[in-house]
């Protein structure tokens, strides 16, 4: 089994593959998201360890927990089914990490006064915290907004903060109760992503990282245009695997139907034109530019107002193109003190290599990512070739997120400065 300051085996794209998690539930409605979190964690490759106060059973039954983990639910630190009676002990043991969640406001309260009433606070309270047996601590509030907003719940979470725990969320929005406000626990797919996120090593702390990813749109008339088959996939992998090596990352995306990665701050553009004009403002203030985006070269000189319509002449329209700005090679030229630390995509139809290191040395950046555009566009795995001024290495066929975390290790490596 990994540590808990150890990545996840190389390959397994789920994130969780050989944890183990001790997943505590204490009294409140949101009992219920818990049991679709402990599916999701599943579904990561997590083993989970389902711990339940006395007011979490009044919402869910230990037996639904039992029947989505697999394993036998704990509910008493007087449970006679470890050897020892000494379930606050053993259940941490070789835990990689401990969450709560629901956490409501008496438990939180339990934890900044070092209170241990029934088993999951024990279970907080002796959970390994040395070196080498460290057991994190995560904690997902869910409570009433003004039991959130509460000086004495404010402070409890600064203390809880202060003595070790992380604090996932809480988010904004309808409550049990009928007020709107904040209180509300994190959806599970939000909590199980902020999870994986927190076992992957922080290699860009402190860092930041501009991303572009998708394709371009260039409109000949309002309902047609110039684009191409990328579907954002890798770039929008990058910019997760940035996040979650502890990076502020900006995502400037082109048209694509993905999701915004978690933690990531989203910039929608239609156009070449666009998308440059929004990275040119950003790109000082980021350490890395990583330009994945599949960029359009030509665009029409004019797009028609109107959509443009077959006369029955046989006669084709003819359409004047021009080229589009080089988002890259801009990026780069811009003066030391604002350039970023410089990344390309080449996506080829063949000569990988070849064409990469040409555009290594035509862009004037450290790196290339070089790989085949028709082999990828909108598949989840992809083949990468990096390409240097010292030569080229290959990142074996994987799972986009895979390989994205890979390249962002080795970003960390390269950057002037790096400790990696």
């Amino acid at each position: 089994m990994p540590s808990p300051n150890e990545p996840m085996p190389a390959g397994d794209p789920r994130g969780l593959a050989g944890r183990h998690i001790v997943l505590g539930l204490s009294g409140g409605v949101a009992c219920f998201k818990a049991a679709e979190l402990a599916r999701e964690m599943g579904r990561a490759g997590a083993t989970v360890q389902v711990v339940m106060t006395e007011a979490a059973t009044q919402f869910i039954t230990p037996v639904t927990m039992q029947a989505l983990t697999g394993r036998p639910v704990y509910t008493s630190q007087w449970d006679p089914r470890q050897p020892n009676n000494m379930p606050h002990i053993d259940l941490s043991r070789g835990a990689d990490a401990l969450v709560v969640a629901p956490a409501s406001a008496d438990f939180i309260a339990q934890l900044a006064q070092g209170r241990a009433d029934e088993l999951l606070a024990l279970l907080c309270l002796a959970r390994p915290q040395t070196a080498g047996r460290l057991c994190p601590l995560l904690v997902a509030p869910a409570m009433n907004r003004e039991m959130w907003a509460h000086p004495a719940t404010q402070r409890n979470v600064a203390q809880i903060v202060a003595d070790g725990a992380r604090v996932l969320g809480p988010a904004a929005g309808d409550q049990a109760c009928g007020d709107i406000g904040d209180g509300r626990m994190l959806e599970a797919a939000e909590i199980c992503l902020d999870l994986i996120a927190f076992f992957q090593p922080k290699v860009l702390a402190g860092r930041s990282m501009l991303v572009t990813a998708g394709p371009t749109f260039e409109a000949i008339d309002p309902v047609r245009g110039i684009t191409n088959h990328s579907s954002g996939k890798m770039g929008f992998a990058v910019a997760r695997a940035a996040a979650e090596a502890g990076a502020r990352v900006t995502l400037v995306a082109g048209p694509v139907h993905l999701p915004t990665p978690r933690g990531v701050h989203r910039i929608d553009v239609q156009s070449a034109e666009q998308m440059l004009a929004a990275v040119l403002p950003q790109a000082p203030g980021h350490d890395v530019f990583v330009a994945t985006a599949a960029v359009a070269d030509w665009r029409p000189v004019r797009s028609a107002g109107q959509k443009i319509k077959k006369d029955g002449s046989g006669q084709v329209p003819t359409l004047e193109l021009t080229e589009n700005p080089d988002i890259l090679a801009t990026v780069a030229r811009l003066p030391t003190g604002q350039r970023p630390w410089c990344v390309g995509f080449a996506a080829e139809s063949e000569d990988v290599v070849k064409h990469a290191r040409a555009k290594l040395e035509k862009k004037g950046v450290p790196l290339i990512v070089g790989n085949l555009g028709p082999a990828t566009f909108g598949r989840d795995d992809n083949t990468l070739v990096l390409v240097d001024a010292a030569g080229e290495r290959t990142l074996p066929t994987g799972d986009k997120l895979v390989l994205a975390r890979e390249l962002v290790a080795e970003i960390a490596r390269r950057l002037p400065g790096s400790a990696n």
